[in-house]
């Protein structure tokens, strides 16, 4: 009897861990191939990595044809869906969205949380002001007002920087980084926390009179998040990314939106 009831719990157990194996295998990749498209989600309103063209309405930018290029590759259809950005992990674990590229910055929270990609982009968080203030470092903006889109890696680098943080004289969340620039520009705010990549190109279509100050807050990467244990549909995005890389067409992209190739995908091999 006691040789009986070994056999069954052992019996049990194989079966548990079968089970469990089962449950767990990642079927990431071939979800994707199997529905025929693959769901982007991201900000929309975040120039130049993916946004609402003005004439067109259609949702535009490097991020956009870089992963309209990985599904060319893969077969799918790229379907970009505007999400909230504070609630992206939501969305993602929700299964309402596939993946997350929209310069999203590579964090230790956002490992812990999801898979992310190979790098391909660096980024710093840096300070915009208006050119007339005549404001040059962190100090100078001391008992000023900031502005920051809310739910972004600036929080990060902000909590980060105590003592400029403590500086200030408040600190004002927005929904989207294009908001808090134009109230910038209004004077609405003395200052923007914002990713580099974006305050540059934000200048270089606006005829607003910014400067981003020298001092910056955070170096940052650029990588795509997937669902935790997503194995399969990183590694297949990473190596085309890297094929994509080794015959010019990730080049290509980049000189199209910045005039020269600042991707760094080929640095992380």
């Amino acid at each position: 009897m006691k040789r009986c009831l070994i056999l069954i719990l052992s019996m049990v157990m194989l079966s548990s861990l079968f089970s469990s194996a089962i449950a767990q295998e990642d079927t990431s990749l071939t979800d994707i191939l199997d529905k025929g498209k693959l769901i982007l989600g991201l900000d929309a309103s975040f120039p130049p990595m993916g946004y609402v063209d003005a004439d067109t309405g259609e949702i535009v930018g490097f991020d956009i044809d870089l992963a309209r290029e990985v599904c060319k590759r893969l077969g799918v259809e790229l379907v970009t869906q505007p999400i909230d950005w504070a609630a992206k992990e939501m969305e993602l674990d929700a299964h309402h969205i596939d993946c997350i590229w929209n310069g999203m910055t590579i964090t230790p929270e956002r490992l812990e949380n999801m898979q992310i990609s190979l790098p391909y982009l660096r980024n710093d968080q840096v300070l915009v002001v208006r050119t007339a203030d005549g404001y040059a470092s962190l100090a100078d903006l001391a008992g000023k007002k900031l502005g920051i889109q809310a739910g972004s890696s600036a929080n990060d680098a902000l909590d980060a920087a105590e003592a400029f943080k403590a500086s200030l004289g408040e600190v004002v969340p927005f929904d989207e980084n294009m908001t808090a620039l134009m109230d910038l520009n209004q004077g609405g705010l003395d200052t923007v926390l914002v990713d580099v990549i974006v305050a540059n190109y934000y200048m270089a279509v606006n005829d607003y009179p910014f400067t981003v100050l020298d001092e910056s807050l955070a170096p940052e990467e650029y990588g795509i998040g997937f669902r935790k244990g997503d194995l399969a549909l990183s590694e297949k995005v990473n190596a085309l990314l890297l094929e994509m890389q080794a015959d010019g067409t990730l080049a290509k992209i980049s000189e199209d939106w910045f005039g020269t190739d600042i991707t760094i995908i080929s640095e992380a091999k």
